[in-house]
């Protein structure tokens, strides 16, 4: 079972390696912060927010496809974790949200499954809505940051620090929102099929869930400490010049957008007083973070925005899912074929002629019923036969 969670743990590291640039590629890149200081925050409450927050997000991205089989959960993995290791390799800060999203329906494509349109279109317009909003928060946190410096007139020295310490905090936030959100990313696939059990320690029980979601944070931190450094630099200074204030509102709007998009607390909270709520999905860190970078290049003219680093960003998000996708395919076939692994069971129809009830459930639970098609058996049941 361990064995099959490995491409996880590879999607966890890979998760590390890009999106920490997220959280402190700004502060790192403007030297506000030491990468060391940065990665071992980061990977501190990187861990915690996937443990204690990491549920909310799950249980949209199951809507989207229930890969039902370990073997097909693993599969899917390790195509989300190659495709985001490719792009890390060239620099680029791509989606692991929008990877694994290609990856599971890669596989509802391989086992003839169902893609639910209504999760899947809630999670395509997070991919335009998240950008946006984060270039909005950027913009008015930015202009409010602007008023009240000038208007406390800070001197320099006591402005360099209290943006240093902003830059933390907002960074140790970022980490915990992105555990929390992304989480689902790495581990989501595996909590429907993993065969494990409550585990208690000190009174405080760990449930099959957050145990999987222990195992991802440490990936991602394992990821943060080896090779987060370059995707940092492409972040900090590849889009647009920033200054160490604008640094620190923007990973603040990041931070802001994953928490919004994550947070079980507030979504209860403005169902009770009749709001409207935000879509618990995991968004993309890297479209948060460059939705906010850009927000401010645009709120100082946009002339100095590097518009082609932008459109190579941008690129990479429409080629990961695709690529996740075709290497999903490509790869069940031969865990299917070659390694002779089931990576996925049948689903069942069972209609009882009888009583006119209907039952659903796995192939292997109905081993003796018709099998109709490659996923779906029906046999009907006549009581008076």
């Amino acid at each position: 079972m361990f064995g099959f969670f490995s491409s996880g743990l590879f999607l966890g590291w890979s998760l590390g390696a890009n999106d920490a640039s997220n959280v402190f590629g700004t502060a790192v890149s403007s030297r506000m912060i030491q990468f060391r200081t940065a990665a071992l925050y980061c990977s501190i409450f990187v861990i915690l927010g996937a443990v204690i927050s990491g549920a909310g997000a799950s249980h949209t991205l199951g809507k989207l496809g229930s890969v039902n089989a370990v073997a097909g959960a693993f599969t899917v993995a390790f195509a989300a974790a190659v495709s985001v290791s490719l792009m890390t390799y060239a620099r680029f800060p791509v989606s692991t949200s929008q990877a694994i999203v290609g990856a599971i329906i890669g596989w509802n494509i391989f086992s003839g499954s169902v893609t639910d349109m209504t999760s899947l279109t809630r999670i395509v317009s997070t991919w335009i809505f998240c950008p946006v909003l984060a270039a909005s928060v950027a913009i008015v946190l930015y202009l409010f940051t602007g008023f009240f410096i000038r208007y406390l007139s800070v001197p320099m020295f006591k402005l360099d620090n209290i943006t240093r310490w902003s830059l933390l905090c907002a960074g140790i936030f970022g980490s915990y929102a992105l555990g929390a959100n992304n989480i689902a990313n790495v581990m989501g696939v595996f909590v429907p099929v993993a065969d494990l059990s409550d585990i208690t320690i000190f009174n405080v029980t760990f449930t099959p869930a957050r145990q999987l979601f222990l195992l991802g944070g440490i990936a991602i931190a394992i990821g943060v400490f080896t090779f987060s450094k370059r995707v940092m630099l492409t972040v900090g200074k590849g889009i647009f010049e920033l200054s160490p204030v604008m640094a620190a509102v923007v990973v603040w709007s990041h931070s802001i957008v994953l928490f919004l998009f994550s947070s079980l607390s507030l979504e209860t909270w403005l169902k009770n007083h009749e709001l409207p709520t935000f879509p618990l999905v995991p968004v993309s860190s890297s479209q948060a973070i460059v939705g906010a970078v850009i927000g401010i290049g645009l709120l100082k003219g946009g002339k100095a925005i590097r518009w082609r680093t932008v459109a190579g960003i941008a690129s990479g998000w429409v080629t990961t899912p695709i690529l996740a996708g075709v290497i999903s395919l490509v790869s069940l076939f031969f865990m299917q074929n070659v390694f002779q692994q089931d990576t996925y069971h049948k689903e069942i129809v069972a209609y009882d002629a009888g009583t006119g009830d209907v039952e659903l459930g796995s192939g292997y639970d109905y081993p003796d019923f018709y099998i109709s098609s490659e996923r779906i058996c029906l046999k009907v049941f006549d009581n008076e036969q």
